[in-house]
């Protein structure tokens, strides 16, 4: 589901070539609009062959190809690096002459779960409340939730599982809130700031998660796309408050960044690893890890927006609505 590009590395995205490429937004200039719209996923989901964007030239991973360039031959055919040929087509690509319909692999995922849980979204929900978290022995510290709301004014929100706009397509949370322990709370703010200083906002999608819902991820999604998700039977660390799930916003014009997948899409394209995408979308995934990291926290492999606090063990398990914590209780 993703291949081996890595993307401090082989790209070239640190120090003045990442500042170049999100500041002039140059690179990709030398595409044409269909070359532009190929960018994406072909053929099989277990296999595919992805098309990306990079240094302003088309390249495909995947289908016997490791990043391989593409050199145009006309009318929307090109040579593969190291033997083969691809054409374009509207809806598909022929890979040395075998169509490859495109697909949007986390749509079809998410598709199939709301379904399921249109159902019966109650029983559902009252499963997961009457549902008994595990049993922890070790130590643990206070729970000691911030407000993120309180920690740094540039931190906006967008916090899907309070409302419809999310993989389960039904609200989660009684209102839009996000907490995390209070020294993750701080080393967030101090990330903030420094993307402040490269004209990037953060933008939080979820943060503190009660365990129940936990719950409800696990039983709603599909065994082969479980690790997108936290086994409740384990606990999460969202359910610790000590993960956090965010993007980058631009703080001229107020709108999200472009990824190279959308949040919570449960595909291969939301590995923090994909090589696909364009030069833009992963350089702006890298300054988000960049900044992240640099004050403690670490991305999870399968989702680049989702970044877990260093000292998550010191926590135990909630178990907190956001009823509750807006109550006090």
């Amino acid at each position: 589901m993703v291949g081996s590009f890595n993307v401090f590395a082989a790209a070239g995205l640190a120090g003045l070539a990442l500042t170049t490429i999100l500041t002039t937004g140059a690179v990709a200039q030398s595409l044409d609009a269909a070359e532009m719209a190929a960018v994406g996923q072909y053929g099989e989901r277990a296999a595919p062959l992805t098309v990306f964007e990079r240094d302003g030239t088309l390249r495909v991973d995947g289908q016997g190809h490791a990043d391989a360039g593409l050199t145009p031959l006309g009318r929307g055919r090109y040579r593969i690096d190291g033997g083969g040929e691809l054409a374009l087509e509207p809806v598909a690509v022929r890979l040395d002459g075998t169509r490859l319909a495109r697909h949007d692999f986390g749509a079809e995922v998410e598709a199939a779960i709301r379904a399921a849980v249109r159902a019966d979204p109650q029983a559902l929900r009252a499963r997961a409340l009457a549902a008994t978290p595990p049993v922890e022995t070790a130590d643990h510290r206070p729970a000691d939730l911030v407000d993120l709301a309180t920690v740094d004014p540039a931190i906006r929100f967008d916090i899907r599982y309070a409302g419809p706009d999310n993989f389960m397509g039904l609200p989660l949370y009684e209102r839009a809130a996000a907490y995390m322990q209070r020294p993750a709370a701080q080393a967030l703010a101090r990330a903030a700031k420094v993307l402040e200083a490269r004209g990037y906002g953060l933008l939080v999608h979820d943060a503190y998660r009660p365990w129940f819902v936990t719950w409800m991820f696990w039983e709603a999604t599909p065994p082969q796309d479980h690790m997108f998700v936290a086994d409740p039977a384990q606990g999460s660390r969202h359910n610790r408050g000590c993960a956090v799930d965010l993007t980058l916003y631009d703080l001229k014009t107020g709108k999200p960044v472009e990824m190279p997948s959308r949040y919570d899409e449960m595909s291969g394209r939301s590995y923090a690893e994909f090589i696909g995408g364009t030069t833009r979308q992963r350089a702006l995934r890298a300054l988000l890890r960049e900044a992240m990291v640099a004050e403690g926290f670490e991305v999870y492999p399968e989702e680049w927006w989702h970044f877990d606090y260093k000292d998550w063990r010191s926590y135990g398990i909630g178990t907190k609505t956001f009823g509750e914590l807006a109550g006090g209780n």
